[in-house]
């Protein structure tokens, strides 16, 4: 309450950033921009400008909506330019020299499948392209319209549809629309002492839709890696018809109908709600951090725990510049983050075991395992803080004119210490040769399988002024060749968006490419749907 007046101080709603990562008001300011940039040579002795919308000079849309879909509806310039990219580093770079690309026309918000089927509907009869959205974290160029194909783009933002529909306790699932934000759905499944659990790094900003959409990678480092594990079925609104699929512990029926559209990523259709599966609320929780001098040792260790039967929650591996980074370790080691919980019984036990192992491949361990409760290592710690907080630090990077780009992928293990060497050599020295400044190109490993892992690699370098997208051009095809001749995937999670289409279309099978075509064709006769993401 307010002493003086007796009103109640309403708190000052937060605001996102359009340009940017996350919330407008967590970004680094300037000086932490200019600290940022010093230990990068090359970089820009000041930050850019923070970019306005008014300085892009939106024109009027190209269409107007019919009176019976106006409310749903939105032309105001600053939803218009929010909705025009992703996150991706080269989203932030374009926005920030204010070249964002095509600014979509409308953004329209439907509440329900029969506003989504009608704007379908409309936009099919007047040749509009439709960009479904979710929260807009792509990091792929999936939520954009490139190109001059369509007179006129409508962004389908699906976050009006954000309520849990209906719970099953008994059976542990629940009925879920398509645009529930991560928060907002942890929040509503919480008095029902469940949850589930799929915790990307876009958590706070991206949808459920979004993740079946782009079948994105959560929480659970070994196991239930993705998405597609906890999907029971899906109502799917496309311009040929509406697909609901039975709700199903299992079939072997043909074909899944929802793997279809698991990962279109809005191409084939809208996703409108799932019922997916759930799980109690963990309340035994234990982490620990082990450190090797090598890296290799550090890769058989990872091998060997992931083969354990042990299923970690968090079996995540920095290399040395990486743990670095993180302050997870200064010392030139190698850091392997391990976390284990579960809903019913203890789990120091594993968690000791599953480090055993890792020592047993050189390993060192400077704290005992956490009990369950105990706060986690310095290490732990520190990585958990870093990996928040990374979006925002790139974000300030590339203010500074740096490139501070990631990319990830997946290969057997027979691949992995190949691929990752080929990496660090082959993008590190294009980075040299497209800037004029070293580079540094760490690597992480975020899921690891009995059989293979997912690397993840960070690259930072000074990027040449004015021209930082073609720089991340020129280092996306040297990485993506480099993925192609390992045989390791165009990616693990961050789906194939624009960015990734022409390696996508080399790693498919070319009858599974001419089955692709024709459910876009039968499903988009007219192709306005999310125009050239994974087919033409």
């Amino acid at each position: 309450m307010d002493g003086t007046t007796g009103t109640t101080t309403q708190p000052t709603p937060r605001t996102r950033c359009w340009w940017g990562w996350g919330w407008a008001d967590a970004h680094p300011g300037d000086a932490e921009c200019i600290a940022m940039g010093s230990l990068l040579p090359g970089t820009l002795a000041r930050p850019l400008r923070v970019p306005r919308v008014r300085d892009l000079r939106i024109g009027s849309p190209a269409v107007e909506a019919p009176p019976s879909l106006a409310h749903l509806v939105s032309t105001d310039p600053g939803d218009r330019a929010a909705h025009a990219m992703g996150k991706a580093y080269r989203d932030v770079v374009r926005a920030l020299r204010g070249q964002p690309g095509r600014i979509p026309d409308l953004v329209a918000r439907p509440t329900d499948d029969r506003e989504v089927a009608d704007l379908l509907d409309w936009a099919g009869e007047r040749g509009t392209a439709v960009v479904p959205y979710g929260g807009g974290s792509s990091v792929t160029g999936g939520v954009e319209y490139r190109g001059d194909a369509h007179r006129a783009v409508l962004c389908l933002d699906l976050t009006a549809m954000g309520r849990v529909l209906e719970v099953d306790t008994a059976g542990r699932a629940a009925r879920i629309q398509a645009g529930t934000l991560g928060p907002s759905l942890e929040d509503q499944l919480r008095p029902h002492g469940l949850t589930l659990r799929h915790f990307p790094q876009s958590f706070e900003f991206s949808t459920l839709g979004g993740w079946l959409a782009t079948r994105a990678g959560g929480h659970y480092a070994i196991g239930r890696t993705h998405i597609d594990d906890f999907v029971q079925s899906m109502n799917v609104v496309t311009p040929a018809g509406t697909s609901a699929s039975w709700r199903l512990p299992a079939s072997g029926a043909g074909p899944s109908p929802d793997r279809l559209f698991l990962g279109s990523e809005g191409a084939l259709g809208v996703i409108t709600e799932a019922w997916v599966r759930l799980q109690r609320r963990p309340v035994h929780k234990a982490s620990a951090s082990v450190a090797f001098a090598d890296f290799r040792d550090a890769l058989r260790a990872v091998r060997t725990v992931a083969q354990a039967d042990l299923t970690p929650a968090n079996c995540r591996l920095l290399d040395a510049g990486e743990a670095g980074l993180a302050g997870a370790a200064q010392d030139g080691s190698a850091v392997l983050v391990l976390g284990f919980e579960s809903a019913d019984a203890p789990v120091a036990a594993r968690l000791a075991q599953a480090v055993d192992l890792a020592r047993a491949h050189g390993g060192r361990s400077g704290t005992a395992p956490a009990a369950q409760d105990a706060p986690a290592d310095a290490a732990v710690s520190a990585w958990r803080s870093a990996f928040l907080r990374m979006p925002y630090l790139r974000d300030g990077l590339a203010r500074m004119g740096a490139v501070a780009e990631t990319f990830e992928t997946a290969a057997t293990w027979d691949r992995i210490p190949g691929l990752i060497e080929a990496v660090r050599s082959e993008v590190g020295a294009a980075a040299l040769k497209a800037t004029g400044h070293p580079a540094t190109v760490n690597c992480r490993l975020t899921h690891v399988y009995p059989d293979g892992a997912a690397p993840y690699f960070t690259v930072l370098a000074a990027g040449r002024p004015g021209e930082e997208a073609a720089v991340w051009d020129e280092l996306k095809a040297v990485a993506s060749e480099v993925l192609h001749r390992h045989r390791a995937t165009v990616t693990h999670h961050h789906a194939v968006g624009r960015d990734h289409r022409p390696h996508y279309d080399r790693q498919r099978p070319d009858p599974f490419a001419l089955a692709l075509r024709a459910a876009k064709g039968a499903l988009d006769p007219r192709g306005i749907l999310n125009p050239g993401v994974l087919v033409d």
